[in-house]
C-alpha cells in the first residue's frame, strides 16, 4: 500500500571524511564538486536555509539520519515559516519509526496554514497506520474540505472505511479517488481486492484497470491470478503467476500457487511437484508447502518420499492436521522412515 511519506537524508563534509568514496594521495576527502559548491555558499551565505535544504536533497540516498536531521533542523531555526522543512523533517522521522517526532513536525506543519492539505493527509495516514481511526477521518475530511477534488483525501477514507469494516463506504471513497484521478493506481488494486472478496465480476476489471496503470505490479497479478484460481479458470491463473514469476522470480506465492492450480485443477502431480519444490527453495519454513509436495508423492507412490514431506511440514506447523493425517494413512500403508 502506498504511503505518503519519503526517505530524506542529509549528510555533511565531516560523513565523507570519515565514510566517504574515498580519498586522494594526500588523505583529503574526495568531495562530488556539487557537493563542494553547495558547501561553498553555505560558507558564503550561512543564514540561507534554503542551501541546507539542497543540501539535503542532494544526499537525499546516503541514508546519513542523523546528519539528515541536523541540517532539516538548521533549515527550520534559520526559516521557521517554511511548512516544507517540517514536512521533511516529519519524513525522515517517519522513515526511521520515529512516529511521535513526526507527529509533531506535522501539527507544526498545520499550524502554519490554514489552507494545507499535505502535512493533514500524512497525519492522517499516520493515525491510520495507529489505528486511530476518529482521528485519522477528522484530518482527512479537513484537508478535502480545503480542497474537494483531493484524490488522495478520497483514498485514505476509503482505507479507514476498510480497516473498521465498512466495505460498502471504502468502495464509495476509493471509486469518488479514481473519478478524481483516474492513475490513481492505488484505489484500483483495493478495489480489486474487495469486490473479489464479495466474488462480484467487477473485481477483473479493477485488477486489468491497475494494470493498464503498472504492468508490472506483482500485486495486481496475483490478485487477478487468485481470482481466476478461484473461479476455476486454470489457464488464466497459471498465465498470472506465470507472468509474476518472470517479474520477480524469487516470490515464492507464485510458484506454489502455480503448483496448487497444476495439483487441484489439473491433476498434474509431477509438474505441481516442481512448483512446491521452488517455493520451498525461496521459503524453506514454509510447511503449506511441503505438504503438497508431499501429496504429490503420495498421488505417486513415492511413498517415503511423501512421508519425509509429511514429516517436515508437521515439523513446522505442529497442529497442520493434514499433515498429521498423510503421515496416518502412510503408517496405514506400513510406512516407516528413520529421519
Amino acid at each position: 500500500m502506498q504511503t505518503f511519506f519519503k526517505l530524506v537524508v542529509l549528510a555533511s563534509c565531516t560523513c565523507l571524511a570519515s565514510c566517504g568514496p574515498g580519498t586522494d594521495d594526500k588523505g583529503a576527502a574526495k568531495v562530488p564538486s556539487t557537493l563542494a559548491d553547495i558547501e561553498g555558499r553555505i560558507i558564503a551565505t550561512p543564514d540561507d536555509a534554503a542551501l541546507f535544504a539542497e543540501r539535503a536533497l542532494y544526499f537525499e540516498g546516503l541514508d546519513s539520519s542523523r546528519l539528515a536531521m541536523n541540517d532539516w533542523k538548521r533549515a527550520i531555526a534559520l526559516d521557521s515559516t517554511n511548512q516544507k522543512y517540517y514536512i521533511s523533517l516529519a519524513d525522515l522521522f517517519y522513515r526511521k519509526v520515529r512516529i511521535k517526532e513526526a507527529e509533531t513536525e506535522l501539527r507544526k506543519a498545520i499550524d502554519l496554514s490554514d489552507n494545507d492539505t499535505e502535512a493533514r493527509l500524512k497525519l492522517s495516514e499516520l493515525k491510520l497506520i495507529q489505528r486511530e481511526y476518529p482521528e485519522a477521518m477528522e484530518l482527512a475530511n479537513a484537508a478535502l474540505r480545503i480542497d474537494p477534488q483531493h484524490a488522495k483525501g478520497y483514498y485514505l477514507k476509503g482505507w479507514i472505511h476498510m480497516e473498521v469494516g465498512d466495505t460498502a463506504l471504502a468502495i464509495s471513497s476509493y471509486r469518488t479517488a479514481v473519478e478524481r484521478d483516474p492513475e490513481f493506481y492505488d484505489a484500483y488494486l483495493q478495489m480489486g481486492q474487495l469486490h473479489a472478496a464479495m466474488r462480484d465480476r467487477l473485481a477483473w476489471e479493477y485488477y486489468n484497470s491497475a494494470l493498464e496503470l503498472r504492468p508490472r505490479s506483482v500485486e495486481a497479478w496475483y490478485g487477478l491470478g487468485m481470482l481466476a484460481q478461484e473461479s476455476g479458470q486454470d489457464s488464466l491463473a497459471l498465465e498470472a503467476y506465470a507472468r509474476i514469476k518472470e517479474i520477480d522470480p524469487s516470490n515464492p506465492l507464485a510458484w506454489y500457487n502455480s503448483g496448487y492450480v497444476l495439483l487441484e485443477w489439473r491433476d498434474q502431480p509431477a509438474a505441481a511437484r516442481k512448483e512446491f519444490g521452488q517455493a520451498i527453495k525461496l521459503m524453506p519454513t514454509w510447511a503449506d508447502a511441503y505438504y503438497n509436495r508431499g501429496l504429490t508423492y503420495e498421488l505417486e507412490n513415492r511413498l517415503d518420499s511423501a512421508y519425509s514431506d509429511y514429516r517436515l511440514a508437521l515439523g513446522l506447523m505442529p497442529d497442520m492436521t493434514l499433515a498429521a493425517q498423510g503421515l496416518s494413512r502412510l503408517r496405514s500403508r506400513g510406512v516407516r522412515i528413520a529421519m
